[in-house]
């Protein structure tokens, strides 16, 4: 099955937008989704995130692109057919996919709910599926996915604003969680204020913790304090700043995926303190271990969340009204939404329109 054209391979067609080379230039293309399946969801796309990773994706920056690659694995709908063992939900229901569509279930992690850390897991876009495939992702125009990984988006969301929760949201709620930076009183460091940052700025407050922004922008300081709403601001390149500062957090959130020094930033960590990094810089970074034995501290990793906690937090997102700040674009814009996306110059995540701008025509 898998050797033959994309819009052949699977009995319905699907139309998105795809990128075919590491140029990442994306345009219109036809493809194919599999029937719906006795435990699959089929749901129209209306919104789908721009994330960073997409970049990264299409202009193969992480080595493992495979094209024509269509990306996204912000993707928010409605459901228009269910399989016939499908139990969690119905046609007409608000729905979303992250960065998962299948894993192992099996193994100790998928066992634990922690689907993302599974060794077999396969990602919403430019991966194989199990029937030999490669999985294409948000930006198009349909997606059928298994039930397990498909998120319900509660009625007080919009469903544009749901999006970039499913990727950018689950990224920061996660850690925050697992490392115990959701309680109040607690000092949380959120670097870098982009699609991640500003999501570890709006959830860190919601559970109650003050947030200081590090960054490296000065004209981030009055959006991060009067926008996001941040207790404080530090510039990573004033010296002084960083210095009145030093062992002041319990912890740190690192959204940062260009190559960046560490030391300051542990530096800032109280004794114990957490260094948790979620951006993907393609680079090693240095790491000086004598600033982490001085206080007994720790830099660690993590990767968005498995299925029930992503639940959970889009949850907790609806209650306590922890919604991403957004861009709407219309699909033909997306090659100048990477553009500005590269420059950082957005506030602070793009979503396609696709309900309203995907036409096979565009």
């Amino acid at each position: 099955m898998a050797s033959q054209q994309p819009e052949f391979e699977h009995p319905r067609k699907a139309f998105g937008w795809a990128a075919r080379d590491t140029s990442g230039f994306l345009s219109p293309f036809n493809f194919s989704r599999r029937e719906t399946g006795e435990k699959d969801v089929a749901f129209k796309v209306l919104y789908c995130g721009i994330c960073h990773s997409d970049l990264h994706m299409v202009k193969n920056e992480w080595g493992n692109a495979i094209y024509p690659m269509v990306p996204g694995h912000e993707v928010a709908g409605v459901v228009t057919e269910v399989g016939s063992k499908v139990q969690k939900y119905k046609v007409g229901d608000k729905v979303g996919v992250g960065c998962m569509v299948e894993s192992c279930r099996t193994c100790q992690n998928c066992v634990e709910d922690l689907e993302n850390y599974c060794p077999k897991n396969i990602f919403t876009y430019g991966a194989k599926y199990i029937d030999g495939t490669i999985t294409y992702g948000g930006y198009s125009d349909s997606m059928v996915v298994d039930e397990h990984f498909v998120i319900r988006i509660p009625e007080a969301l919009p469903l544009d604003a749901a999006a970039p929760l499913l990727c950018a949201g689950i990224t920061v709620y996660s850690p925050l969680r697992y490392y115990g930076l959701d309680k109040p009183g607690l000092h949380v460091g959120v670097v870098g204020l982009g699609g991640l940052g500003h999501m570890a700025v709006k959830f860190a407050k919601a559970f109650g913790a003050k947030v200081t922004v590090i960054s490296t922008s000065p004209n981030k300081k009055d959006e991060a304090i009067n926008i996001l709403g941040a207790d404080s601001f530090l510039l990573s390149r004033d010296q002084d700043q960083i210095q009145a500062a030093m062992e002041t957090l319990d912890g740190i959130i690192d959204t940062v995926s260009a190559v960046h020094p560490l030391v300051s930033l542990i530096g800032l960590l109280k004794s114990h303190g957490k260094l948790v990094m979620v951006g993907g810089p393609e680079k090693p970074l240095e790491l000086p271990i004598f600033p982490l034995l001085k206080g007994r501290k720790m830099v660690a990793g993590s990767l968005i969340g498995g299925l029930k906690e992503t639940q959970e937090m889009i949850d907790f997102a609806a209650k306590h009204n922890v919604k991403p700040e957004i861009e709407v674009i219309a699909i033909d814009y997306v090659n100048t939404a990477m553009e500005r996306l590269a420059k950082a110059d957005v506030k602070y995540r793009f979503v396609i329109d696709i309900g309203n701008t995907l036409k096979p025509s565009s």
